[in-house]
């Protein structure tokens, strides 16, 4: 949806409660009923939660009349087979990471992440006040889905690994989890990438199935377990510089919703989109100090992977913009659009983060 259609449909939500004529609305409307079948496990509060947020903000908005309930990941489908659900109408909504499934086609990873690509603040305006949403949502129309960005977890920390990082030469033939389409540039560098849903990584890092494993940052890694069996935590993380959640809705469900509950979704994916984003931010420092205080060795990426995997990043977007032209009709849009936000960001945030991260406050 453009960016003015979004904040009409907000702000007529807005006049509708503020007048408090929603009831006499909702009176002439049948229930609904919906399932949302989510990739992500319920321990995962923030994460899996962004959909629980996004479920209660739909019910309390429509005065109870549209409830969904929200499944995790295997309960309902298998993690990874949400867009299955959602083309078969298995379920009506899935709450996801998109780039799970490059192996349909690579372009769903550029509306969750790639390496080197943007942050939040960058992903969240390509989406609203670029192009992002538009094209994607002529993308999707082909898997009858229509999309709404919902939540991102900020930058990632890059991993945690059983022996320390030192040099590139330490990657060659490493195995470890990487989600979905930043497996192909650790591939290209000398890494075995595997891919494995969220419930199913610390087992495979304790038995040694895996050398490491990135995930989200402290605050899920945290709960999941990762420094119990690897201490060295290594930042930052080159493949997710601010991946983006998305809600996945049958095309033909969505359709045949009333124009109040179309409005619902969109306002309360995008109350849960904010709110997924500020809980990481709020939570990841303390979770940080906690793994250090439990002995995690703090380590930066060695410069030698950052520039061969930027290399090699590079290299890969050129080939499918040359092969995929889903690809490179988004690409094309989003490499324009992050090369004006660094330039910006340059001269605003680094300005002022660089200097204040510098001070002792």
């Amino acid at each position: 949806m453009e960016r003015r259609k979004f904040l009409t449909a907000g702000a007529g939500m807005a006049g509708i409660l503020a007048a408090g004529a929603a009831p006499a609305v909702h009176a002439q409307q049948a229930n609904l009923r919906w399932r949302l079948a989510s990739s992500f496990p319920k321990a995962l509060d923030t994460i899996y939660g962004g959909a629980e947020e996004f479920a209660k903000k739909v019910k309390e908005l429509s005065g109870g009349k549209f409830e969904i309930s929200v499944h995790a990941g295997g309960e309902l489908m298998p993690p990874f087979g949400v867009v299955d659900g959602i083309q078969q109408g298995t379920v009506e909504m899935a709450h996801t990471a998109p780039y799970y499934f490059f192996g349909k086609d690579d372009t769903f990873a550029l509306d969750c992440a790639v390496p080197f690509g943007l942050n939040s603040r960058q992903m969240t305006a390509w989406m609203f006040e670029g192009n992002g949403l538009k094209l994607f949502r002529e993308f999707y129309a082909q898997y009858d889905i229509i999309n709404f960005p919902l939540g991102n977890t900020g930058a990632q920390m890059g991993g945690w690994y059983r022996k320390p990082v030192k040099s590139l030469a330490d990657i060659k033939g490493m195995k470890m989890r990487i989600g979905g389409f930043g497996g192909k540039v650790l591939s290209a560098i000398g890494g075995v990438p595997q891919n494995i849903p969220g419930g199913e990584i610390y087992q495979a890092l304790e038995k040694g199935t895996i050398d490491a494993t990135e995930w989200v940052g402290p605050y899920d890694d945290q709960k999941l377990g990762f420094y119990k069996v690897a201490k060295n935590y290594v930042y930052p993380a080159w493949w997710e510089g601010g991946p983006q959640l998305v809600l996945y809705v049958n095309s033909k469900a969505f359709a045949g919703l009333s124009a109040e509950n179309k409005a619902i979704i969109e306002a309360a994916s995008a109350w849960a989109h904010v709110d997924m984003q500020a809980k990481y931010d709020g939570r990841n420092p303390r979770a940080l100090k906690e793994l250090v205080g439990q002995g995690v060795k703090l380590q930066r990426m060695p410069k030698d992977v950052m520039e061969a995997a930027f290399k090699a990043s590079q290299d890969l977007y050129a080939d499918l913009s040359g092969k995929n032209p889903h690809w490179k009709k988004i690409y094309a849009d989003f490499e324009a659009f992050r090369r004006d936000q660094n330039q910006w960001f340059r001269f605003s945030e680094m300005g002022f983060d660089s200097f204040m991260q510098a001070q002792k406050l």
